[in-house]
């Protein structure tokens, strides 16, 4: 089917930019992972010697099991879709997949014990499990860990560069380039770590998670210690305490942290839109590239409102998601299961947000004229030292009698000399707020960007 035709621009106009993440979310992968599944559910009861009526299988009969996951195509997960038509039922129709599959090999007589005391939850909760993980570790967290790459080298490129601040809009203390990058780095590194963190739970127990049918067919087996062998060979957790559902409490953790995450690159966004309204920050310019369709001149933000965009879909889902998944009625119900079907669409839009991202932060550069010009006409932020100098040397009202004489004012530096040379205070304290410059009150901004790996760890 064209692109053209797609009702989501995931899988039409940005098809190519997210389409890594086809294996952990399209629906072929769904099929995929489930298949994976059941077939490492049918060898690990193949293992199990208490289990006679499923004989030991040979090397070569698990090569051919195994295969059946490894070298699962497109046309064979049309193969399952097309089952499905008949029974209604996705889960089923990858079982029914698996049996045919099996029915002309040496393995025809345990084809039966394939999803063998296992409700459709078993299967579904550990693919989503390993889909959500393995995408993770994959695509998400190395574009993240790009993304706080750049950001950590732009705070110590520019860790030197004084900037004026603005709070509420207004002129404030300097502070540097560089520490305003090493900020949003310290942010995002601290997330990036705790999702991490994060354990993906899964489990094996049947239809209402009592273990009811594995019981009644070999009580004599103890499937606590058994499921848990296969969960964790997985790469999971079990959770031993469920309905028939995975109650998804880790997905809720990933899909907050992930929020978390994306809103901060918003805020990031946004700051980085408003320097380059600013000047602070000017772009590379792309000859072939056109910034307005009537206007010649401009070279718009594009990368970083693409982003800030993407970044409030994908948190309108993951809002959903979290809250939702929590909840299901009595031992369940299916409306998690549609929902579930939408995490491949935030963490699409998540990716996308991301490469403009970066794409973004790599096109800009300092302008550092405007910012230098912007601090020499900005000395009344020297407020604020005289203020603390005063209120150090014991002069009554200090706070007071800076405010009279800057508030709202637009000083020059002859204003502020010829305040301070009134002052009465100590010659040393004098001189230092006569050697002051907006661009020399930066504290520590500077040693705090540079240092800013070793401060974060400390």
């Amino acid at each position: 089917m064209s692109e053209l035709l797609a009702i989501s621009p995931l899988d039409g106009r940005y098809k190519e930019k997210i389409k890594e993440l086809d294996e952990y979310f399209s629906e072929y992968a769904l099929i995929k992972y489930r298949v994976m599944i059941e077939i490492e559910w049918l060898i690990h009861l193949s293992k199990e010697p208490k289990i006679k009526e499923v004989r030991k299988i040979s090397k070569n009969e698990a090569s051919i099991l195994i295969s059946l996951y490894k070298n699962f195509s497109p046309k064979d997960a049309q193969l399952v879709k097309n089952i499905e038509k008949k029974t209604n039922h996705d889960v089923k129709a990858v079982e029914y997949f698996i049996k045919k599959k099996l029915k002309g090999s040496s393995l025809k007589d345990i084809s039966e014990f394939t999803h063998f005391a296992c409700t459709s939850e078993d299967i579904n909760n550990l693919s989503y499990g390993l889909m959500i993980k393995e995408s993770l570790n994959n695509i998400i967290i190395p574009t993240l860990n790009k993304i706080c790459d750049e950001i950590k080298l732009k705070a110590k490129k520019y860790a030197s560069i004084p900037m004026l601040a603005r709070t509420h809009g207004q002129s404030a203390s300097p502070t540097t380039v560089g520490k305003e990058f090493a900020n949003f780095y310290s942010r995002i590194s601290q997330q990036i770590q705790k999702l991490k963190s994060i354990e993906i739970w899964g489990k094996m127990n049947g239809a209402v998670g009592n273990f009811n049918a594995h019981i009644i067919s070999y009580p004599e087996i103890d499937w606590i210690s058994s499921t848990k062998q296969f969960i964790e060979k997985l790469g999971l957790k079990q959770n031993l305490f469920t309905t028939q559902i995975e109650p998804h409490s880790f997905m809720a953790e990933i899909f907050d942290n992930l929020r978390r995450i994306n809103s901060i690159l918003i805020d990031l966004s946004q700051d980085m839109w408003l320097y380059i309204s600013m000047n602070y920050f000017t772009q590379k310019v792309v000859s072939s590239e056109v910034g307005s369709s009537t206007m010649p001149h401009k070279v718009n933000p594009i990368d970083f409102e693409n982003a800030e965009g993407n970044l409030g879909m994908a948190n309108s889902i993951l809002n959903h998601l979290s809250t939702k998944l929590l909840i299901s009625r009595l031992q369940r119900d299916l409306s998690d299961s549609t929902v579930l079907r939408n995490i491949g669409s935030t963490f699409g839009y998540s990716l996308l947000a991301y490469k403009s991202l970066l794409k973004g932060l790599n096109k800009i550069d300092v302008n550092i004229n405007v910012i230098k010009t912007d601090l020499k006409n900005s000395y009344e932020i020297l407020s604020e030292p005289i203020q603390i100098i005063l209120k150090k040397c014991g002069i009554e009202g200090a706070y007071e009698k800076l405010k009279k004489f800057s508030r709202g004012k637009k000083l020059t530096k002859k204003d502020i000399v010829q305040f301070i040379s009134g002052l009465n205070i100590p010659k040393d304290e004098k001189k230092k707020l006569l050697e002051l410059t907006p661009e020399s009150y930066i504290g520590l901004a500077n040693y705090l960007a540079k240092n800013i790996e070793s401060l974060i760890n400390q």
